[in-house]
C-alpha cells in the first residue's frame, strides 16, 4: 500500500532521476555533476598513471641555463640553423617539431642597416658594396634558418589568434571543410592565426597549431584538438602532424559514424585514422590528453649542449624532438590535471607518445545513451528498493553499489580505454541515499514528534521508534481490535491516605505507580490513564501485538513480583504495606481518539474493557491478586491457571468463568501441578454440590497453602450451602447474600 509519506519520498527520489536524465540529455545544465565528472576523471588518471619515461621522444628545452648562456630569447637564426644542423647531421635524430612560431624576419644580423647604408652614405662605395654582396649569404638568418630545415623532417608550430589577425603563411591542408560532412562537423574555428614566415613555412615539412588545448572551465587542459577549422579548409594540430610526418605522411580520414549529417545535426565524428593509427576523438575533434605522468615523463635536454654539442648522442638518436621551452619568462606553462603547472611542450610530447602507442582513452558519443539508461536503471532500483529496507540495508546497498559502478568503470577504464561517466551515477546514487535517509532524519522526525506527542506518555519510546518506522500511519479516528485490557487499584488506599501527609501520599503514589508503569512498558504495554490510586493498560495498540494476552499476564505477574519488593522500601520509608488488585480482560475493544472537542484521549471501549474492571472489584472478593477472564487464559496456551470460579458481573447477564495465572507451564514444578490438579478436583466437586468432599479439599489446600486466602472464601462458601442447599436448578454460579469482601 503506498503511504503518503511514501509517496512524497518517491516523488522526490523521482525528482532527482528526473534532474539527471535532463542533464545527460543536454536539456538542462548541472554543473555540479560537470565539475564532479571532471574531478572523478582527474582522480582516475591520477591513480593510474603510468610513471614512466617515454625514451623515444625528446624535448629540447630553452631553459633557463640556455637563456643564461646563449642569450635571451629568441636566439638568432643561424644560431637555430645550427641547433637543426646538429640534431639531424650530429644527433641523428628523426624529426623536429617546434612548440615555436617564426612570425617576424629576423633583423638581429644588422643586415637591415647594412642594406640601408648602402642606398644611402655608402652608395658610391664600391669596396663596402662588393663586401656587403659578399657577407649577405651569412647575414640571411631567415634564409639560412630555412635552408637547414630544408629537406629534413622539420614540422612548425603555429598559433591560433584570439583575434582577427592574419599573419604568416599556412601549411598544406588536411581537407576541404565545405565539403559534407566534413561541412558540418562542430570543430573550432579559428578567427585568426599568426603563422610562420613564407621562407620557413615553404622549407618545412609541415606544420601544425599548437596552442589549442582544449581548456576546461576550471582552467586544466585535459583535451587537445586535433584538427580545426581555419577559413575553409581544416588543419591539423602540431602533435598530429608531427606523428604523421613520422610516420611518412599517410593521409588523414575522419571517421564519421553517422554519415547522414546535416546542419541540424553536429554529432558523429567518431575518430581520426592515419597510418594504420586509430585516435578516438569527441565531435569537436579534441582527444583526452594520455599524460604518462607529472613533468619529467619526457627526456629534457638543455638546448645549449646541443648547440655545444654536448649532449647524449645515444639519448638523441632516432628520437623524435621537440624544441620548446620551461622558462618562467617564456610563458609556456599550463595547468593539468597531472600538475598545477606544467610545460606546454610536454602536452604535445604526451599526445604524440599516446597516439604512437594507441593509449588515448575513448568516450564514444553512444556513451550519452549508456549513461542515460544506467541513471534510469539506477533511479529505478533505488527509489524502489530503498523504501523497503532497513537503513543499514540501505547503507550496505548503498556501498554495494557505488563499488560495483567503480569496478566496472575502472575495468572499462583500465582494459579497454574508455572513460565511462563515473560522478553522474555515484552522485545520483549519493543524492538518493541522503534524500532517503534525510527523509527518515527530518521528515519521519516530524512524524515520531507527532506520534511522542499522541502516545509518548502512555507508551515507551522504543514503541515510539517502532511506531514511526512503520509505513502504515496509525489510526487514531476508531476501530475494533481484540485486545486486553489491565485494570489496576492499590488496596485499602483511604486507610493510607488518613495515615500519611498529602505530600507523603503523593510520593507513594508516585514511588508506587512509576515502576508498574515501566513494567507494563517493558512488555509492549500501553497506559490508557492513571485513576487516582490506580491505573489502566492496554495491549494490542496503537501496534498490533498477536500475543497482547501473554504479555499483559507477564506483565502482571511482574507487577505483582516487584509491589513484594517495594514492600520493603516503603517499611524503611515508614510507609504502610502495599498491596494492588489486578484484573485483565481479553477480546474485542474499540480503540481511537475519543471526548470531545474540549479534550480527546486516545483510549478503549466495549463490554471487554467493562469486565477488566470488574474483574480488579473481584480481586477483593476472592482475595487473590490477579484475575484473568477466560478470553484471556484461552490466549495463553503456554501458562498454567486456576480456576476461581463462576460470576455473574455487573452489567452482564450470563455468568463468565475467571482464572488466576499461576505460572509458564515449563516452570512448574511436579507438587505444583498435583496441588492444581487438587484445586480443580475441589471446584469439581463444588460445582457438583458435594459440599463434604469439596469442603475436605479446601481445608487440604488452605493447609497445604496457608497464605493462599482463596480457600477461605470456598470454605465458609461449602458452610454456607451445606446450611443452605442452593437446589437442583443451581448453575454453579454464586449468587448467595453473603460477602466476603475485606
Amino acid at each position: 500500500m503506498i503511504t503518503y509519506h511514501g509517496l512524497i519520498r518517491t516523488s522526490v527520489s523521482t525528482l532527482i532521476v528526473l534532474l539527471a536524465l535532463l542533464h545527460v540529455a543536454g536539456i538542462l545544465e548541472l554543473p555540479l555533476i560537470s565539475k564532479m565528472e571532471k574531478a572523478a576523471y582527474d582522480i582516475r588518471l591520477n591513480l593510474t598513471l603510468p610513471d614512466s619515461i617515454d625514451q623515444r621522444i625528446v624535448i629540447v628545452d630553452v631553459d633557463e641555463p640556455s637563456l643564461i648562456v646563449e642569450g635571451h630569447w629568441p636566439w638568432p637564426r643561424n644560431k637555430l640553423a645550427i641547433l637543426m644542423d646538429n640534431l639531424f647531421a650530429h644527433y641523428q635524430v628523426s624529426l623536429v617539431a617546434f612548440d615555436v612560431v617564426f612570425a617576424e624576419s629576423d633583423q638581429s644580423s644588422g643586415l637591415s642597416v647594412l642594406k640601408q647604408l648602402a642606398k644611402d652614405e655608402l652608395r658610391n662605395d664600391a669596396m663596402f658594396i662588393r663586401q656587403l654582396q659578399a657577407v649577405t649569404p651569412q647575414l640571411e638568418y631567415d634564409r639560412l634558418f630555412a635552408d637547414s630545415i630544408r629537406g629534413r623532417a622539420v614540422i612548425l608550430g603555429y598559433t591560433e589568434s584570439s583575434g582577427q589577425d592574419i599573419s604568416g603563411e599556412l601549411p598544406v591542408p588536411v581537407a576541404n571543410a565545405k565539403e559534407p560532412p566534413l561541412a558540418y562537423l562542430p570543430l573550432n574555428q579559428a578567427k585568426g592565426y599568426s603563422a610562420n614566415l613564407p621562407i620557413l613555412q615553404n622549407s618545412a615539412l609541415g606544420a601544425g597549431y599548437f596552442n589549442n588545448a582544449s581548456v576546461d572551465e576550471d582552467g586544466a587542459f585535459r583535451r587537445v584538438a586535433l584538427v580545426q577549422r581555419i577559413g575553409d579548409n581544416i588543419y591539423e594540430s602540431l602533435s598530429l602532424a608531427a606523428v604523421r610526418a613520422f610516420l611518412g605522411s599517410p593521409p588523414l580520414h575522419f571517421n564519421i559514424k553517422n554519415t547522414m549529417l546535416t546542419e541540424q545535426t553536429d554529432i558523429g565524428l567518431e575518430r581520426l585514422e592515419f597510418g594504420g593509427l586509430s585516435i578516438p576523438v569527441d565531435a569537436q575533434a579534441a582527444a583526452l590528453i594520455p599524460y604518462l605522468g607529472t613533468q619529467g615523463s619526457f627526456p629534457y635536454v638543455s638546448a645549449s649542449e646541443v648547440l655545444h654539442k654536448r649532449a647524449d648522442k645515444d639519448l638523441l638518436k632516432d628520437t623524435i624532438v621537440l624544441v620548446g621551452s620551461t622558462a618562467v619568462g617564456l610563458q609556456d606553462l599550463r595547468s593539468t590535471p597531472v600538475q598545477n603547472i606544467f610545460p606546454g611542450v610536454e602536452i604535445q610530447a604526451n599526445m604524440i607518445s599516446g597516439m604512437l602507442d594507441q593509449r588515448i582513452k575513448s568516450r564514444p558519443t553512444y556513451l550519452l545513451g549508456v549513461e542515460f539508461v544506467l541513471l534510469l536503471v539506477l533511479g529505478l532500483l533505488v527509489t524502489v528498493l530503498f523504501p523497503l529496507l532497513t537503513p543499514l540495508w540501505v547503507l550496505l546497498l548503498t556501498v554495494v553499489m557505488a563499488l560495483i559502478i567503480v569496478a566496472v568503470n575502472l575495468y572499462f577504464w583500465s582494459q579497454a580505454h574508455m572513460v565511462l561517466p563515473l560522478a553522474s551515477p555515484l552522485l545520483l546514487l549519493a543524492v538518493l541515499f541522503i534524500n532517503h535517509m534525510s527523509y527518515g532524519f527530518f521528515i519521519e522526525s516530524r512524524s515520531k514528534r507527532l506520534l511522542s506527542s499522541l502516545f509518548g506518555q502512555y507508551i515507551p519510546p522504543e514503541l515510539v521508534d517502532e511506531l514511526s518506522s512503520r509505513e502504515t500511519r496509525v489510526d487514531v479516528t476508531g476501530e475494533n481490535r481484540d485486545m486486553t485490557v489491565l485494570f489496576m487499584d492499590v488496596r485499602s488506599f483511604t486507610t493510607i491516605s488518613e495515615r500519611l501527609e498529602p505530600k507523603e501520599v503523593a510520593r507513594f503514589i508516585n514511588c508506587l505507580l512509576t515502576p508498574m508503569t515501566q513494567i507494563i512498558h517493558s512488555y509492549r504495554g500501553t497506559i490508557d490513564k492513571y485513576l487516582g490510586d490506580g491505573l489502566m493498560a492496554f495491549w494490542g495498540a496503537p501496534l498490533r501485538d498477536e500475543q497482547h494476552a501473554k504479555h499483559a499476564v507477564q506483565a502482571a505477574m511482574q507487577m505483582l513480583e516487584r509491589v513484594q519488593v517495594l514492600r520493603d522500601e516503603f517499611e524503611q520509608k515508614g510507609w504502610p504495606v502495599a498491596r494492588i488488585g489486578i484484573g485483565l480482560s481479553t477480546g474485542p475493544m474499540n480503540v481511537g481518539n475519543m471526548g470531545s472537542e474540549f479534550r480527546m484521549a486516545y483510549t478503549v471501549l466495549g463490554d471487554a474493557v467493562n469486565l477488566g474492571a470488574r474483574l480488579e472489584s473481584l480481586t477483593k472478593t476472592y482475595r487473590v491478586d490477579l484475575i484473568v477472564s477466560e478470553n484471556t487464559c484461552r490466549q495463553v496456551p503456554d501458562y498454567a491457571f486456576r480456576e476461581l470460579d463462576r460470576v455473574r458481573v455487573k452489567g452482564k447477564k450470563l455468568p463468565v468463568a475467571i482464572f488466576q495465572p499461576v505460572a509458564p507451564l515449563d516452570s512448574l514444578s511436579v507438587p505444583a501441578r498435583q496441588f492444581l490438579d487438587k484445586h480443580q478436583r475441589a471446584i469439581t466437586l463444588y460445582g457438583q454440590q458435594q459440599w463434604e468432599q469439596a469442603l475436605a479439599l479446601f481445608h487440604e489446600l488452605g493447609e497445604a497453602s496457608p497464605e493462599d486466602r482463596l480457600y477461605e472464601v470456598y470454605v465458609e462458601r461449602c458452610h454456607y450451602f451445606r446450611q443452605n442447599p442452593p437446589g437442583a436448578a443451581w448453575d454453579g454460579v454464586f449468587t448467595g447474600p453473603v460477602s466476603f469482601e475485606e
